[in-house]
């Protein structure tokens, strides 16, 4: 497993006056064992919201790999207990093994719902962190994810993931329709309405783009709130469009007869320019280095699909992965050394694996799970989301970068597929 950034224990650090800080740095992996005390509530609109927004709260500390967090079932302290460290019998929470604790109370103002979270050290017996947040009531789960994000940041000194934006496609009674939602998969709402619709990936700035086949050819749409309108029409298929970091350029895959090259256009689908030129051979999957200079692409040109990647302007070629005949669903990380990808290994099933763009190292991330295949990173790199037949059905999943903490996303069951994952 490549192991060049993990999680370590909290060490104290001078220079932020004894801020416990999560190193993320060295070969170790060891989860802080966060204990989330139920939300203590002051009024009736409060309770209402309680449910939703604790499950959101819990489950991000628990998918985003820092966190142990402990099970409530075992808990010794009174749940009424308050939120204030001199209400608090710290010993219980030690007890359990808690090295954090969690402390929430919520409350509503006419329309708004108000989240104060505090964050102890449990050994110190001291609050580390107070924030106070508010949304309209009716946003109780975008409340949690703001919270969340809050004790990530300071744990971490990096953004959090909570409240970055999800698209993919679900099986319906006439197609595939493609919908967005927050991180988790829930509040989708749909964006197609009918037909098949494959491949979305979210624009910079806003909307998402998909291929669809609601002309007579799949060529390349977009929408941005309103009916969805053609963007790329060329070839017999146009598909896999990925946006440049900056949102100025698209690439994509065009097909035509046996043969498909990667293409580069603007961002609104003008002066569209060949990158790849290999006769009788397929180039697709195009996905960006996070300064916007290279593409890596999946290209059958050696024999079998494999991941190679060139310049953004179709020059300097070359392969990156050796092992395996069938490499798929390149996404690379916005931390510039990975890129995550679909193989399918000597049983012939479909696992997850990375490849280290400087020295071509590959880990694997996946296995003994089902089928799992089109991987695609957080906006910061920390973690991959994908899809997994483990559960039965194909839905969406969630892990560390380097193959850790295994979960299912808390979203509505379906045959779901091709998630991108974008601020």
């Amino acid at each position: 497993m490549f192991s060049r950034i993990a999680l370590l224990v909290l060490v104290p650090t001078v220079a932020l006056a004894q801020r416990p800080v999560i190193e993320i740095s060295g070969a170790n992996f060891r989860p802080m064992p966060l204990a989330v005390a139920a939300p203590l509530t002051q009024d009736e609109g409060a309770k209402t919201s309680s449910a939703e927004f604790d499950a959101a709260l819990a489950f991000d500390f628990a998918a985003c790999g820092l966190f142990q967090v402990l099970d409530r079932k075992s808990f010794l302290a009174d749940p009424k207990e308050g939120v204030t460290a001199s209400t608090i019998q710290f010993q219980r929470w030690t007890d359990v093994g808690a090295e954090s604790l969690v402390k929430t109370q919520l409350s509503t103002d006419g329309a708004s719902l108000r989240a104060d979270l505090r964050l102890f050290g449990v050994a110190a017996g001291r609050e580390e962190l107070k924030v106070s947040e508010s949304v309209p009531s009716k946003d109780a789960r975008r409340l949690a994810h703001k919270l969340a994000n809050a004790v990530y940041k300071h744990f971490t000194r990096e953004t959090g993931p909570f409240e970055t934006r999800l698209t993919f496609t679900r099986k319906s009674a006439s197609g595939r329709d493609v919908y967005v939602s927050d991180w988790d998969g829930k509040n989708a709402q749909r964006i197609t309405n009918g037909d098949v619709n494959v491949l979305p990936t979210l624009v910079p700035g806003g909307g998402v783009a998909f291929t669809s086949y609601r002309s007579k050819k799949p060529f390349l749409f977009i929408s941005k709130g309103g009916e969805p309108t053609q963007l790329i029409a060329k070839g017999s298929m146009v598909t896999g469009a990925a946006f440049s970091p900056d949102g100025k350029r698209v690439a994509v895959s065009v097909s035509e007869g046996e043969n498909a090259e990667i293409f580069l256009a603007n961002a609104d689908g003008s002066n569209i320019t060949k990158l790849t030129d290999t006769k009788f051979f397929l180039n697709t999957s195009p996905t960006w280095s996070p300064d916007g200079k290279k593409i890596a692409f999946v290209s059958n040109r050696a024999g079998n699909p494999q991941i190679y990647m060139m310049n953004a302007d179709g020059s300097g070629a070359k392969r990156l992965t050796f092992q395996g005949n069938y490499n798929t669903t390149p996404s690379w990380s916005p931390r510039g050394d990975l890129i995550a990808f679909t193989a399918r290994d000597e049983r012939n099933a479909f696992d997850l694996f990375t490849v280290n763009v400087e020295n071509n190292k590959v880990a694997r991330l996946t296995q003994d799970a089902s089928g799992n295949e089109e991987p695609v990173f957080s906006p910061n790199g920390r973690l991959i989301m994908f899809t997994s037949t483990r559960g039965g059905g194909r839905g969406l999943y969630v892990m560390t970068f380097d193959g850790n903490n295994q979960i299912a996303l808390p979203m509505e069951k379906g045959d779901v597929t091709t998630p991108d994952w974008a601020n």
